[in-house]
């Protein structure tokens, strides 16, 4: 019975292990040790490095990142001689570069900001102001998304990611495990921090032992699972007011490729449709199914603390460039709490 119950176990266990950065925290515990290499050989910020692999990744879920190793979305250009892949981005089969590994993916990323021209500004601003750093980005043409900036910012924001650029490449784990103490049970982590600490003989053990309680804490996480699957499974589409546009809020974290699987619409249009730079996708997200329209249902709308104007947009169903346009506002501009936002007509010169 026990070997029965271990051969489940580790079936179960190599199911979830073959995604090895299922959410975006995982992708920053394994790639904050590369972001803070990169940022002592090139000065680059850490945290603007790994938040961007977050977003051009969708926390490492990406195609890109998955089959070709390829974390920034770096396209092939005339200089890359080496292994190639097809992928549908701004146009139908575009050609990416593909890597060994990601260490490769993170390197060409710094290369590419540290030779091309448009972005040699960037290395006069102080390396630890990452909304310097991000806007400067966004100024210099990196991304067309206008909230660009402001996404890398809530990123790095939202993750502390600003404390990897205090550390250097021998205490980047340190910090890893202090945002993170419960990868203390993690053996794996834990032996790159004593790697001398692991003997040869602990390091060709299997390293998933049997336990009595095993099987049932997998089981345990197949059951949370499938509700999640059940809950994202069961998402009802509504009709928006403005037009009765269809829509869906979505009801737990999950990804644009699940969504355009399910109604059976491309990734690309969900993607053009939403104005959306990640593929990740949270819970109470509204994301619509068709085109937006130009226009809102109800004349203007006080804008609430934190939000922005995406959220904005995606409340009224209008189109993002639309709604920057009819309050004369410049792409990437946020509104302040209260400022009075115009749907319909466009805002009176003062």
């Amino acid at each position: 019975m026990k070997r029965l119950f271990l051969l489940i176990s580790l079936l179960v266990l190599s199911k979830f292990s073959a995604q090895t950065w299922a959410t975006e925290d995982q992708y920053i515990q394994k790639f904050a040790q590369y972001a803070v290499e990169e940022m002592e050989k090139y000065k680059i910020p850490a945290s603007i490095t790994l938040a961007q692999g977050l977003l051009e990744t969708g926390g490492g879920q990406s195609r890109l990142a998955q089959e070709g190793k390829n974390h920034f979305g770096i396209k092939c250009k005339e200089d890359w001689t080496g292994r190639t892949m097809k992928h549908t981005d701004d146009a139908p089969n575009e050609c990416f570069r593909v890597y060994d590994d990601p260490r490769q993916s993170y390197e060409d990323h710094s290369i590419f900001l540290s030779t091309r021209k448009y972005y040699t500004g960037l290395f006069n601003l102080d390396m630890k102001d990452y909304k310097a750093w991000a806007y400067g980005l966004k100024k210099a043409g990196y991304a067309t998304n206008p909230r660009y900036a402001s996404i890398l910012i809530g990123k790095i924001e939202r993750y502390k990611l600003y404390e990897f650029d205090n550390v250097n490449s021998k205490e980047v784990l340190y910090a890893v495990l202090k945002m993170y103490p419960d990868l203390k049970d993690d053996r794996a982590f834990m032996a790159q921090m004593n790697p001398s600490k692991v003997t040869q003989k602990e390091k060709i053990t299997v390293t998933v032992p049997y336990k009595q309680t095993s099987y049932a804490q997998q089981q345990k996480r197949v059951e949370r699972i499938k509700t999640k699957a059940e809950i994202l499974n069961s998402i009802l589409v509504k009709n928006h007011p403005n037009e009765g546009l269809k829509y869906i809020v979505i009801p737990e974290d999950t990804n644009v490729k699940f969504i355009a699987n399910k109604f059976k619409i491309s990734e690309s249009k969900l993607m053009k449709w939403n104005e959306l730079e990640s593929e990740v996708l949270q819970k109470n997200d509204i994301i619509f199914l068709e085109s937006k329209n130009s226009a809102g249902n109800t004349a203007t709308y006080k804008a609430e603390s934190g939000e922005d104007m995406h959220d904005i947009a995606q409340k009224f169903g209008i189109k993002l460039n639309k709604l920057y346009a009819k309050n004369r506002m410049d792409e990437g501009q946020q509104p302040s709490n209260g400022q009075l936002i115009y749907l319909i007509d466009k805002k009176p010169r003062n």
